[in-house]
């Protein structure tokens, strides 16, 4: 056999690496030595793996958690599909609210014009709208129209016990019941626009149909808040407002004393919790205190 020779083993490449050197920072002008490192191959391999781990964890971290990502080719904006679906549900709640308050609008013209209420809501899916279609001006028949119903005694009714006293001066067998057990604290006002009265009751008290009826709104409103607008016999219409919930929907049938709501202050024009209730009769409001007592 022969001898190793140890020598020439400390020439190859693995064991130079532990070879060590010495870094050192001096002054170029008086060669003052200022900082000196004692280094070797495998240290500066080791420090420099380490760095490039941290660079390329710091780079990943900022990709993944930072919009930067979607700079990158076939990366993707994570929250484009739930923006994408919060669009389209307000879009077709948007589109609901304007064909029930459609609806509603033709309900009040039909009443007006001694026409059949629409009773049944329409699938909106069937329908399609033409809005640029749509005449902002009053015409003259209905101006004079209009003019007509101003001039007559709104209020010809009378309420004794629970019946109502027709034009033909014959009693109606018309039953009306409180929507809310509370207090009126704001009475109706035409000369103020107060169309109806506030009522204050306790928190989540439930309010109840007034008559039985077909409910032809039960939406959101920026001003009003959750509102509820029901269509009764012989061309009544309540509406109550500012509800903090809705139960029932638009198309719903109800019977008096049934609960449609919770009583609320939502809404621009809500100054507290309370119930805005308002009474219509042929199109135009009637003051509810001469039919219900509180």
């Amino acid at each position: 056999m022969k001898p190793i020779n140890k020598e020439k083993n400390k020439d190859k490449w693995y064991y130079k690496l532990r070879d060590k050197y010495r870094l050192v920072v001096m002054n170029d002008i008086t060669f003052e030595e200022r900082l000196s490192f004692r280094l070797t191959r495998l240290n500066v391999m080791i420090l420099m793996s380490i760095i490039t781990v941290i660079l390329i964890g710091l780079t990943t971290l900022l990709i993944v958690f930072t919009p930067l990502r979607e700079y990158i080719p076939g990366y993707t904006d994570v929250t484009l599909n739930r923006r994408i679906y919060n669009l389209q549900a307000k879009t077709d709640s948007m589109e609901r609210a304007f064909y029930q308050k459609d609806v509603f609008i033709q309900n009040l013209r039909n009443i007006l014009e001694g026409n059949l209420v629409q009773e049944t809501i329409i699938q909106q899916d069937t329908l399609s709208f033409r809005y640029d279609s749509i005449i902002m001006e009053h015409s003259v028949e209905d101006s004079i129209l209009r003019a007509d119903y101003d001039n007559q005694n709104r209020f010809d009714l009378h309420y004794e016990g629970q019946s109502v006293l027709s034009e033909n001066n014959s009693y109606l067998n018309i039953s009306f019941f409180k929507p809310l057990e509370g207090v009126v604290v704001t009475q109706f006002n035409l000369a103020e626009n107060h169309l109806g009265i506030d009522i204050v009751a306790k928190q989540n008290e439930t309010v109840k149909a007034t008559m039985n009826g077909t409910v032809i709104f039960s939406d959101w409103t920026v001003e009003t808040g959750y509102v509820i607008v029901i269509q009764h016999q012989q061309s009544y219409i309540s509406i109550y407002k500012h509800n903090s919930a809705n139960f029932k929907k638009t198309g719903a049938y109800v019977k008096a004393g049934d609960p449609i709501g919770i009583i609320g202050e939502t809404g621009e024009l809500s100054t507290g919790p309370h119930l805005h209730f308002e009474l219509w009769y042929n199109g135009s409001p009637i003051n509810p205190l001469n039919y219900l007592t509180f």
